[in-house]
């Protein structure tokens, strides 16, 4: 078999992984949802003023500790509604707004999440509040929408995964913050 043809097989074969790698990637969910639950020992109002308020966060957040040297703003309202918190940071933590688009006390937040950097998306989060006796059931939400680049990042990187333990981690925190702060 000569050069040329063995050379032509491999760019058809390579071709044909590309094709499929395309299907493959545009079947791929457009939009994604990463949920996280934990049970803190503290009244809903205490659990609910640790996320409703940015300034709280810190304690907490799962980016805060990633960038010691991140410059860190608020805006807007001072809690709730209105509330905007803005950094910068390395590439670790990127750069990025949080605005807090809905706060019904002790029950629901919704926050629009925009990244800038390393790459610019929004997502929506949602802090729920469920009331179980002298706990409360908290439940921290992500949903965005995938575009091509991301369906194909995702195919190697586990979103739930990823972001979910870094959920899982700041619950745990926020669930010693907050029941600390109840601390009878």
């Amino acid at each position: 078999m000569s050069t040329r043809r063995r050379l032509v097989k491999i760019l058809i074969a390579l071709a044909a992984i590309a094709v499929v790698l395309v299907v493959v990637v545009a079947t791929r969910p457009s939009e994604f949802r990463v949920a996280r639950t934990a049970r803190i020992a503290a009244p809903a109002p205490v659990v609910f003023a640790q996320v409703n308020d940015f300034h709280k966060w810190e304690a907490w957040s799962p980016w805060a500790k990633l960038d010691p040297a991140m410059k860190q703003a608020y805006e807007g309202a001072p809690a709730g509604t209105g509330a905007v918190y803005t950094w910068a940071g390395n590439k670790e933590v990127g750069e990025g707004r949080m605005t807090l688009t809905e706060s019904r006390p002790s029950e629901l937040i919704k926050i629009e999440l925009e990244f800038f950097k390393p790459f610019a998306t929004t997502s929506t989060a949602e802090f729920t509040f469920k009331p179980e006796g002298d706990h409360t059931l908290v439940t921290w939400s992500m949903t965005g929408q995938n575009n091509f680049i991301a369906k194909a990042v995702h195919l190697f990187m586990d979103m739930d995964t990823m972001v979910g333990g870094q959920f899982e981690n700041r619950l745990a925190r926020m669930k010693s913050v907050a029941e600390a702060v109840h601390k009878p």
